[in-house]
This record gives structure tokens, C-alpha cells and sequence, in this order.
């Protein structure tokens, strides 16, 4: 039977060398208010006026409520949805702000590169069975051991609406044996007998989790009655590290017809994040 523990929580203003060695160690570190108020606001706002009829936003909860039909990742209404968040400018660029360049690169302990790959999660209730099951990315994002996750809060999610847990110390055992499963992505990696204790907590607006590439990680369902938890994530490594190809493609892009880097680019106001993955060095 599984047991769960509160996160072992980590600031930016703690040394480098201990941060890594913490990341090491468990497989994650939660960074507690990594991310100003202010970028996460700007980027909710964004987020909802493009998932407007379906989500708005209750000023007195704080937080995102569901305003029409729940939906789960893949179906039609997600496939209607997604591709006004994927065709954001802000999405694309949150993650390549200089203060989130900065964080990335002071865990990698050298330069940062951010894949582009970008992920929203909109986690809707009413959805129980669609949620993520355990898995590594490892293996989905066919990524070494200097891949890591990097998630982050964009409002305050309590327990009911969703969070990410973590399996601490499973990234030591390496890739896992796929299984198939319910939920996102159709599959989960296997969990030993041993592994009964998850590490979850609520989450505070501008709270960074980072993760190994084989570090066990799963979201817990929705169970609310109207909130929506909406969170963003992409994948960094040091610069120059083996990337697979899938990772150059926008989320989804190879599943819903016409969502593309063109698409997505089309009506932005700046060229600068534009196609920066073309010249990377080590593409597979």
C-alpha cells in the first residue's frame, strides 16, 4: 500500500552545489516561489483567454474552474483546444526568460538548453482514470541522464486538484520495463514492491519542480467539484547533450493535423525563439 510524505523543499537561495547534490540524491527538487507572481500571472491570463468558453477564472478560489464540459488529453475538445495554447508566444517563450535560463543552467552546472518541446497540462475534474500514471521520461522523451523536468505552478494547487508526485531515489535503478496503462500517454513504467512512499504537497503560484529523467512521476486525479489545475513544462539538458528528434516537434504536433512550427509561429511579434534548435549540435 502506498504512503506519501510532503516534498523535501529547496530555495534558489541555497548554493548550487547543494541543490545538485539534492537532485542527485532524491531524483527532484521542489523549488519553493522560483518563479515572480507576476510571469505566472501573465501567462495564466494567456493560457485562459485562449481555453475561454471551457475554463474561466474565480477570483475568490484564485484559482482556474471548469466553465463548460470537462475534457482529458486527446480528446476532441483537448484536440480543439491545445493548438490556441501551442500558437501562444508566451508559452513558447516563458521557459526561455533569462531568470528561468538561469535557474536551469545553475542545476545543470553549465550552460542550459531548452528543448522545444513545450507542455501545457489541463487538468479538469470529472476526468477520474484520464490522469498520468507513474512514468520516466527517460523513457518517453528517449533522453539521457542529463535531461531533467522542469514544471511549474502557475496558480496554487491544493489536494484536490490534481499534483504531481514523485517516487524519491527511483532514478538510480535506470530505465524501467513498460507497461500498458490507463490515463495520458497509454502507459506506465513498473514499480517495485519496495516503493510505497510518494513525496507530494500542495503547490504555491511560481513553485518549480525539476526532475531526472528517470525520476518516477505521476499526477493524481482531479477529485474537485469545478477547479482546474493548469500548469506548464518542457525538458532542459546541458548544452550540447544527445537529443532525441521527437523533442524538436511541438506537443502533439504529430497527432493533430496542421499543428505545426509554422502554425505556431505565425502571428508572433518576435523571431527571436524562432527555429533556435535548427544549429544544435546533437540531434538523433
Amino acid at each position: 500500500m502506498s504512503q506519501t510524505a510532503d516534498f523535501h523543499v529547496s530555495t534558489l537561495a541555497e548554493r548550487d552545489d547543494a541543490l545538485r547534490a539534492r537532485l542527485d540524491r532524491d531524483g527532484y527538487l521542489l523549488l519553493k516561489g522560483a518563479v515572480a507572481a507576476r510571469y505566472c500571472d501573465h501567462l495564466r491570463d494567456d493560457l485562459l483567454r485562449v481555453l475561454s468558453p471551457h475554463i474561466g477564472f474565480d477570483d475568490s478560489l484564485g484559482k482556474p474552474i471548469l466553465t463548460g464540459e470537462p475534457f482529458y488529453e486527446t480528446d476532441p475538445l483537448w484536440d480543439e483546444v491545445y493548438p490556441r495554447v501551442q500558437r501562444l508566444e508566451s508559452f513558447h517563450r516563458f521557459f526561455h526568460q533569462p531568470h528561468m535560463l538561469q535557474m536551469m543552467s545553475r542545476l545543470a552546472g553549465k550552460q542550459a538548453w531548452v528543448y522545444p518541446i513545450k507542455m501545457a497540462r489541463i487538468a479538469t475534474p470529472r476526468m477520474l482514470g484520464y490522469e498520468t500514471p507513474p512514468h520516466q521520461d527517460a523513457y518517453s522523451h528517449h533522453a539521457g541522464p542529463t535531461m531533467a523536468g522542469i514544471w511549474v505552478a502557475l496558480h496554487d494547487v491544493d489536494s484536490s486538484m490534481g499534483r504531481v508526485k514523485v517516487l524519491p531515489g527511483s532514478h538510480k535503478g535506470g530505465v524501467r520495463k513498460v507497461l500498458e496503462a490507463q490515463g495520458v500517454g497509454g502507459v506506465q513504467c513498473e514499480i517495485y514492491e519496495h516503493e510505497t512512499l510518494w513525496h507530494v504537497s500542495d503547490f504555491d503560484k511560481g513553485d518549480v519542480l525539476i526532475f531526472n529523467s528517470a525520476t518516477v512521476h505521476k499526477a493524481e486525479p482531479n477529485t474537485s467539484e469545478s477547479k482546474v489545475r493548469l500548469s506548464v513544462d518542457t525538458r532542459f539538458c546541458d548544452y550540447g547533450a544527445p537529443v532525441f528528434s521527437t523533442n524538436l516537434e511541438p506537443h502533439h504536433g504529430w497527432r493533430i493535423p496542421g499543428l505545426d512550427w509554422a502554425s505556431i509561429y505565425r502571428d508572433w511579434k518576435s523571431t527571436d525563439e524562432q527555429y533556435y534548435w535548427k544549429h544544435y549540435p546533437h540531434c538523433f
